[in-house]
């Protein structure tokens, strides 16, 4: 009965918001479903399932629920150390870059590829992309503002990243906040899109969407594989989380890794 309750919801949510939850990982979605009804105090997930679809409000909350929003500066700082020590060197060819971020929550990773690149001198030449399915999300990523207390982990991710300057001088400390200077954001692009269900929107450079496919099964998985695939341009690179890959996918005879542990890989022509 809960499977069936919890199969109705997502197939509801799809055909009234357009929001596609159904091939989502399920433990997953069971647990922030249940998370949602202990909250709104509701009996059953058919009670759940009868709020979202006559209000609005409810949907966006339990989006939130759905929305795994973990995210920091130069989080996992091997990951962008490989990144400038490996991918830079092959971007400094290129005229023009086009880099996009899947999944990018409030932008704490964007904002740390701008300060990367611009350290490299290559931010002037780069445009960078932001997406993510959660409206408010992206909000607060078009506003470079960021808790004041995170800074000190943010520095020291910083510096393990292989960071050459003093962190601060990338932000202003304003009312208990920080906020970062401009001119990162000048060549920044924050849009909604739903990777279940858009399509591409451009050709990149490079295509980073780290720890958002472990909440996808394995068929969303090879679907997202497939868009991340036909929006690389020949021999663009991939980046992923340290929990995933592209071994086990449709799309393993694709791509050569530059560099494994990091999971950072090239299209192969």
């Amino acid at each position: 009965m809960e499977k069936i309750e919890i199969n109705l919801l997502l197939e509801g949510i799809y055909r009234q918001y357009g929001y596609d939850f159904r091939n989502y990982n399920y433990s997953s979605i069971r647990r922030r479903i249940w998370h949602r009804i202990r909250i709104e105090q509701v009996p059953t997930i058919s009670a759940l399932q009868e709020k979202v679809l006559h209000d609005p409000k409810m949907m966006d909350k339990l989006l939130s629920d759905f929305s795994i929003n973990v995210t920091e500066m130069f989080r996992d700082p091997l990951f962008f150390l490989a990144f400038r020590q490996k991918i830079v060197p092959e971007l400094r060819r290129l005229p023009f870059i086009r880099i996009w971020h899947a999944g990018c929550s409030t932008g704490q990773e964007v904002f740390s590829m701008a300060i990367l690149l611009h350290e490299e001198g290559l931010l002037p030449k780069t445009r960078l992309y932001g997406t993510d399915i959660n409206e408010k999300v992206l909000q607060k990523a078009k506003k470079g503002i960021f808790p004041i207390q995170k800074m000190q982990q943010y520095t020291k991710n910083y510096m393990r990243a292989g960071g050459k300057r003093a962190f601060s001088e990338y932000y202003n400390v304003i009312n208990g906040s920080v906020q970062f200077k401009p001119f990162l954001m000048d060549n920044m692009v924050f849009a909604q899109h739903n990777l279940v269900t858009d399509r591409s929107f451009n050709e990149f450079h490079v295509i980073i969407c780290r720890n958002v496919m472990i909440y996808f099964n394995e068929t969303l998985q090879n679907h997202v594989h497939k868009l991340f695939y036909e929006s690389l341009c020949a021999n663009g690179f991939l980046g992923l989380g340290d929990k995933e890959g592209v071994v086990f996918t449709t799309h393993a005879n694709c791509y050569e890794e530059v560099f494994g542990t990091e999971k950072l890989y090239r299209k192969l022509p």
